[in-house]
């Protein structure tokens, strides 16, 4: 509920280097946001010293997009808007949108098959605008408290060499990975060469640190496969309040880098 400018000087001054934006927080409808409405975030970022990474939660609060359904108009639809979300993450200076959004991906009674066609259908389309504007989406598997699609980074990469662009990769979510029966690192090690993105954040919904998950061994793996790209922290449970979890959560990190070596903390 914080207006912009005080969120982001509320992240810089805790050593913050970098913001995601969900779209809603500007607008349900990103075609609505004006060309001075994007600059004036733009602005507001730079006087804080903060860079716009990207956009996330692409699709909350949207009504007619789906990205599964056979209903060709809708998935039309859906590329189309999705089109404009790239427009935006440019606009912003950001180069990565994390495609989560469960309820505008879930099946429900299409078979996996079928799914994976009208995604392919979408994300193909979707790639040509992701070229004009320099952007990667960054496809986010989740666990089965989310949804029906896309649980496990194995089931995400496999339709992410379907669809075979440079700009559509993959991005790895703690709290979602401690859902899979294989172990986090053992994750990461296996679809480097895919990471775009990474979320850090426990399976109780709240901040690194927060829970029972170690990050050492997170950060570790990470840095064994040169990870190069940002660690942002994202919760769900703000009942801490924002200023406890976002200083504990950078608090942690910090402490696991020094342990362990550098690493970029989002």
């Amino acid at each position: 509920d914080w207006p912009i400018e005080r969120a982001f000087e509320h992240a810089a001054k805790l050593g913050y280097q970098g913001v995601e934006i969900a779209p809603f927080t500007l607008a349900n409808d990103v075609r609505h946001i004006s060309s001075e409405q994007r600059t004036r975030v733009v602005q507001t970022a730079r006087d804080c010293g903060l860079e716009i990474i990207g956009l996330h939660w692409l699709l909350a609060h949207t009504e007619g997009f789906h990205l599964t359904t056979n209903d060709a108009g809708v998935r039309a639809a859906t590329a189309d808007y999705l089109c404009e979300l790239a427009r935006l993450c440019a606009d912003l200076g950001g180069n990565v949108m994390v495609f989560g959004s469960p309820g505008q991906r879930n099946r429900g009674e299409i078979t996996k098959e079928q799914a994976d066609k009208n995604a392919l259908d979408v994300f193909e389309k979707v790639a040509v605008a992701l070229n004009e504007f320099d952007v990667t989406l960054a496809l986010e598997p989740l666990g089965p408290e989310e949804g029906d699609y896309l649980l496990t980074a194995d089931e995400t990469v496999d339709l992410i060499e379907a669809i075979n662009s440079p700009r559509i990769r993959l991005h790895l979510d703690v709290k979602a990975m401690s859902t899979e029966s294989k172990p986090i690192p053992e994750i990461i090690q296996a679809h480097a060469r895919h990471l775009e993105h990474f979320h850090a954040n426990d399976p109780n919904r709240r901040g690194p640190g927060m829970g029972e998950v170690e990050f050492g061994p997170i950060f570790e793996s990470l840095q064994s496969v040169n990870y190069e790209g940002w660690v942002s922290v994202e919760v769900f449970d703000y009942e801490p309040g924002i200023e406890a979890l976002t200083s504990e959560s950078i608090q942690y990190m910090r402490e696991v880098e020094a342990r362990m070596g550098p690493a970029n903390a989002s």
